[in-house]
């Protein structure tokens, strides 16, 4: 009698429990500084497989690469993103998802950025938010070049932030796409002179300088203006040495201005992976993690209070 009493218990604690409304999994907001707004087919059709998962994309066009990216994106809580490329494949993101995607100007191997007129009116009118990602390693180029000279100058007069690409490139990508490729060009310490030449200037290192340690940890300290990127490092590099460089970051005091990246170019899958990559590092604190997925983005990029707001809404809607 006392079994068949307990089992009546069990059944009724269990139908509680079974009536209780499922409440969606809040999902902290991410800000994902370094998204690329790419074509379906930017590094040809069908797309190579993702060198770390080995998945292939599905998109065959387009609009079908749009589609997942934001898919990925709201699964993942990404609520706004600085999404760069050729113009008129970022202006189509934008258009995708005005609310959520900031348009970037972008210059890379085959990519020029558009003339400083076109530009300004670009600025102008709201259309680019961002003066990146300026992938100039891979023309051959430094930021000191001369040809950048009215860029800078106009990012700073207009507000604009500047994203540079440093560190490396893909395994072997001086035989292939950029003959002009060199490791050097790289360098962080080749940003010191436009942050001495535009001290107003908002300025981030793409991929935090990798694998340039030392030389990240002096900008950084001397130069409090500046911010750092861990797109693709957070899952392209072993997770042990993607681990060592944040936690030396960080230990070294520059854990308020490191931002989420993932750098997805035509692989959807990657920016789950760059979460991970974070969210894996189990030195860092709840607030750590919290500064480095949203809230060192949102100071650098001067949300407004009420789009702070707007945005942590987002992020903890199912």
């Amino acid at each position: 009698m006392r079994v068949l009493k307990t089992n009546h218990l069990l059944l009724a604690l269990g139908l509680v429990v079974l009536c209780q409304p499922v409440l969606a999994e809040e999902k902290p907001p991410i800000i994902d500084m370094h998204l690329h707004a790419f074509g379906f087919d930017e590094y040809g059709a069908p797309p190579p497989p993702n060198e770390i998962s080995g998945e292939r994309p599905a998109a065959k066009s387009d609009i079908e690469a749009i589609e997942a990216s934001l898919r990925e994106m709201d699964r993942h809580g990404i609520v706004l993103a600085v999404a760069s490329g050729p113009l008129d494949h970022v202006m189509q993101w934008h258009k995708a998802a005005p609310d959520r995607i900031l348009s970037g100007a972008y210059t890379g191997s085959r990519d020029d950025l558009p003339e400083i007129s076109v530009l300004e009116q670009l600025v102008r009118d709201d259309e680019i938010a961002v003066l990146g990602e300026l992938g100039l390693q891979y023309r051959g180029m430094a930021a000191t070049d001369e040809a950048l000279r009215e860029y800078f100058a106009l990012a700073e007069a207009s507000n604009v932030p500047v994203a540079i690409h440093t560190g490396l490139g893909d395994t072997g990508i001086t035989y292939g796409c950029c003959p002009s490729f060199r490791t050097h060009l790289g360098r962080p310490s080749l940003v010191e002179e436009i942050l001495v030449r535009h001290p107003d200037l908002r300025l981030y290192l793409m991929h935090a300088g990798y694998p340039y340690l030392e030389e990240t940890k002096a900008l950084l300290y001397v130069y409090p203006q500046l911010y750092v990127d861990i797109a693709v490092i957070n899952w392209a590099l072993p997770r042990r040495e993607f681990h060592n460089y944040l936690r030396a970051l960080v230990d070294a005091g520059f854990g308020d201005r490191i931002m989420f990246g993932s750098d997805q170019m035509v692989w959807p899958e990657a920016i789950g992976m760059a979460i991970e990559g974070v969210k894996s590092a189990k030195f860092l604190s709840d607030e750590q993690q919290r500064d480095i997925f949203f809230r060192n983005a949102a100071r650098f990029l001067r949300l407004s209070a009420d789009e702070i707001v707007r945005l942590e809404s987002l992020g903890s809607s199912p």
